[in-house]
């Protein structure tokens, strides 16, 4: 069984990722496609696109998403809003609808709302399924206003005894804002965002809109489930192989069953191979690439903190000092991560400050020569200047494990 290095790995998923050199507009749907590209928080597909395709203007993203429509915005794996191409709806959506016995992806928290209504599950998606057609030409700002305008539609479908509860102040988040019945189809979403009946429209200044695939796409989602779903772990190996089908079960945020469901779907078109001492598996058409990667010719990378890139479950790839882990991946607004060569080597956060421009602070835990200072400095410069802001300026600091005191 071939022994993969860490080195190979990550020069590889560098590849794998489109971050291994500059990529040209004409390569977006590739680029978006190789494994989606998240939007939470809003924004972060931007960043994401900019850090391979430092040409494409905000501008440009926008007008391939809200006017060509080559790109589509909707509720995919772990049921984050996920921007990818209209063309590969079958991997992105599709792919993930539940199968016999299988729970959707994230909608365990529902379960305090059907016990409270006394009604289950299936019941209640058959009947949203049933609405959601009346989302066609709609188009409704804001998450809270789609919550409750289905709600109000699925209201007359509901046995008389279940109304009155239906409509009681929400037992989650925001009781003032939203009923029992608008967190049931906040739940709901992700199984109809997979059905291909709702998606993210043009966003509103900080309001997101929302209608149907149907209204947005100019027809209704035509997917072959079991090929979108081969395709889809196909693009998770290529770009996060060696791999296991409980790194791939924790990446989707689906259930075992259904992870190893869709796994056994390519299981004809993978082999093992060993990291570390350990077994995983890649795609057979990867072989080669691992063993004879191309040139690297962006060696300094400084992504967002919520790049696809970032998203290796096995982290000890991508920065081997699980101490340091906590700094790089958190529960809420992750910083941006400063890499060499696919190693995570820092961290670093940008931030407006009143009319002075954005502020770049860029923590290191090794020390770096002065090329590589340079070379973040001009990228941070370039972020500004994408993000419409003057760089005012960018502060480094070195940190050691051993005393966490600032070297420099």
């Amino acid at each position: 069984m071939t022994e993969l290095s860490v080195e190979q790995i990550r020069r590889f998923r560098l590849a794998a990722h489109h971050l291994d050199r500059v990529y040209a507009n004409a390569d977006i749907p590739a680029v978006v496609g190789a494994c989606g590209m998240q939007n939470s928080p809003p924004g972060a597909w931007e960043t994401a696109l900019f850090n391979r395709v430092p040409g494409c203007s905000r501008a440009e993203m926008e007008r391939l998403l809200y006017e060509e429509k080559v790109l589509l915005q909707a509720w995919s794996m772990r049921g984050a809003p996920v921007v990818f191409p209209v063309s590969e709806s079958g991997a992105f959506l599709a792919a993930l609808t539940a199968g016999e016995g299988e729970p959707w992806i994230y909608t365990q928290g529902i379960a305090l709302a059907l016990e409270f209504l006394q009604m289950d599950f299936d019941t209640l998606l058959e009947q949203m399924v049933q609405v959601l057609p009346q989302l066609d030409g709609r188009l409704i700002l804001s998450k809270t206003a789609l919550d409750q305008t289905i709600a109000e539609w699925m209201l007359p479908l509901l046995p008389e005894e279940k109304r009155k509860l239906w409509n009681q102040p929400s037992m989650y988040g925001n009781p003032d804002q939203q009923t029992v019945g608008g967190a049931v189809v906040s739940f709901l979403l992700r199984p109809c965002a997979y059905l291909g009946l709702v998606v993210f429209g043009e966003r509103n200044g900080i309001s997101p809109t929302f209608t149907s695939y149907k209204t947005w796409v100019g027809r209704g989602l035509e997917a072959d489930h079991q090929e979108g779903a081969k395709e889809l772990v196909r693009k998770y190996l290529h770009c996060y192989g060696p791999a296991t089908p409980d790194l791939f079960v924790t990446w989707l945020g689906c259930s075992k069953k259904q992870g190893r469901r869709l796994w056994e779907l390519a299981a004809q078109e993978i082999e093992p191979v060993s990291v570390l001492g350990k077994r995983a598996f890649i795609l057979a058409a990867d072989r080669d690439g691992f063993g004879s990667p191309g040139e690297l010719s962006r060696e300094v990378l400084l992504l967002g903190g919520h790049d696809p890139f970032l998203d290796q479950r096995d982290r000890i790839i991508l920065q081997p000092d699980k101490s340091l882990h906590k700094q790089i991946w958190k529960l809420v607004s992750n910083p941006g991560a400063i890499v060499y060569r696919g190693e995570i080597i820092g961290v670093w956060t940008g931030k407006k400050s009143g009319n002075k421009g954005m502020e770049i602070k860029m923590t290191l835990w090794k020390e770096c020569g002065q090329d590589v200072r340079r070379e973040l400095e001009r990228l941070g410069a370039e972020y500004a200047a994408f993000r419409g802001i003057a760089c005012s300026s960018i502060m480094f600091q070195v940190i050691s494990k051993s005393d966490a005191q600032p070297h420099c």
